[in-house]
């Protein structure tokens, strides 16, 4: 990054301060109420739809069942969703579970927060979504062998790399490929619903699965708990538009529009793909395929099985854009709190993206692709931190109407209070229950989450104490920082 003509003295990247935002230097509102929704629905549609039937089955033990715990996840990320839909209008500010849980609970509460998000979810869902994706874009090559080695690895680099060129280009690019991936992923859904609806109207065979639907059903606990566990992942995303609130144009309004429609949409999509999965292929069929669309395609459509990999690949890789463009978010609001390096909450004036925040998450997804191999055993072990951590945000959504009592400080959407407290105890029983079933990756992911403290004792409460890290970043992007004592006097640019 270099310097314009005769603008040597000013920054190229500016840390916004409270004055600088209002002045309009900070990230601006460009996202529509369809940008939105394309947003969520297509970080919600990724792999998740494609790999998690064959959990879910195999831990329901039943078709019928099956298809209930799926809708069951829907409504669970739907009230999920709603509940963000208040704390979003409320705290509009960007960062998500980030920015509310700081709110609530303070400056370490929330650093833990952005810490297991920032250096382990977020990277790994992007490195997973993007091995998929090479996986399914090398199908048709490789139609019945695994690709040789590093193929996957390379390729998976190249589509990070690709995407993390379009977020530092343009929001509006960043939209409109979220957009026309998102459309590709839901014509892909349509086409195997649309064959679900014919193979059911013509009968027999097709409809033998649904004969006694809840025959072998497993109704224990544990079993349960991992069924949800498949089905909410395919469900992941729900609470990403809540990450990039400040950029959403008129949020009290738009951001509790885009979560319902987006939580209805995927919702009956995954619930009708589900059927049509059943229809084309038995229970036995879908729990040794490990890629039941594929199967499902090679049955139906003949010549054109091979577009169905294609269709999967371009899903994962709209799934890429949307993660990677939440997350670069969350990294630039922990930046401007201070909680990561401040270079990362620096702006492009020219082409108003966080660049640095942006090669930050590309980078540290980049680094995970080396870790491959155990990279979903590391999403196992993090998977009811995850979860521990929505439920204190949930619960700081309660501990705000006392803190903040809406008589005093009302809210633009404010939910009924038997809704937050029904998440909060579902999200518990997800966090409880896996403790009892595997409880060495549950001390294993807590213990990840609390490397945090010593890392907020070192980044946040000895700040100051050694410029290095700032100073080295800098050097990196080749930027000048000033201090934000500086900024305030600075004159805008």
């Amino acid at each position: 990054m270099g310097h314009r003509e005769n603008e040597d003295d000013k920054p190229i990247y500016q840390s916004p301060t409270e004055e600088q935002e209002q002045q309009g230097t900070g990230l601006k509102p460009t996202l529509t109420l369809f940008n939105g929704v394309m947003i969520i629905v297509g970080c919600i549609i990724g792999s998740g739809i494609f790999v998690s039937p064959k959990g879910v089955h195999e831990h329901a033990g039943s078709v019928g069942l099956s298809l209930l715990i799926w809708i069951i996840c829907g409504v669970f990320s739907a009230i999920g969703a709603y509940c963000y839909a208040e704390l979003g209008t409320f705290i509009r500010e960007s960062g998500g579970d980030y920015a509310y849980v700081y709110a609530a609970f303070g400056p370490l509460m929330g650093f833990l927060r952005m810490w297991i998000e920032c250096i382990i979810v977020r990277p790994c869902t992007i490195t997973c979504v993007a091995i998929t994706f090479a996986t399914y874009i090398l199908k048709p090559i490789f139609p019945n062998c695994e690709p040789p080695f590093p193929t996957l690895q390379v390729l998976a680099a190249l589509c990070i790399l690709l995407l993390a060129m379009v977020n530092c280009a343009s929001v509006k690019l960043v939209g409109k490929v979220q957009d026309v991936f998102t459309m590709a992923k839901l014509f892909a859904l349509a086409l195997i619903i649309f064959t679900g609806f014919i193979l059911l109207l013509i009968g027999t065979p097709y409809t033998d699965s649904f004969e006694n639907m809840f025959e072998g059903s497993r109704y224990g606990m544990g079993s349960l708990a991992l069924a949800f566990y498949s089905g909410l992942w395919a469900y992941n995303g729900w609470n990403y538009l809540n990450f990039v609130t400040e950029e959403l144009i008129d949020p009290t309004k738009n951001l509790p529009r885009a979560i319902a429609i987006s939580c209805t949409l995927c919702t009956v999509i995954y619930a009708l793909t589900n059927l049509a999965f059943y229809a084309g292929t038995s229970a036995d069929d879908l729990l040794e395929s490990p890629a039941i669309a594929v199967l499902f395609a090679n049955r139906f459509y003949w010549y054109f099985a091979p577009a169905m990999p294609i269709l999967v690949a371009l899903s994962c890789f709209g799934t890429v854009n949307g993660v990677m463009y939440t997350s670069s978010r969350l990294f630039y609001v922990a930046g401007r709190r201070e909680h990561m390096p401040v270079v990362l909450s620096f702006i492009n004036p020219y082409l108003g993206t966080p660049i640095p925040a942006v090669l930050f998450t590309a980078l540290l997804s980049l680094f995970y692709i080396l870790l491959s191999d155990n990279i979903y055993v590391l999403i196992s072990y993090v998977q009811i931190v995850n979860w521990l951590a929505i439920g204190v945000a949930t619960a700081g959504l309660l501990w705000l109407r006392v803190k903040k009592p809406p008589r005093d400080y009302p809210r633009p959407l404010q939910v009924n209070i038997i809704w937050p407290i029904i998440f909060l105890i579902g999200c518990a029983l997800l966090v409880i229950f896996p403790i009892y079933q595997t409880p060495m990756d549950t001390a294993i992911g807590i213990l990840i989450m609390l490397t945090g403290i010593p890392a907020y004792y070192l980044g946040v409460i000895c700040r100051g104490k050694s410029k290095k890290g700032d100073e080295f970043m800098g050097q990196f992007f080749d930027i000048q920082i000033v201090s934000r004592a500086e900024l305030s006097r600075a004159e805008p640019s």
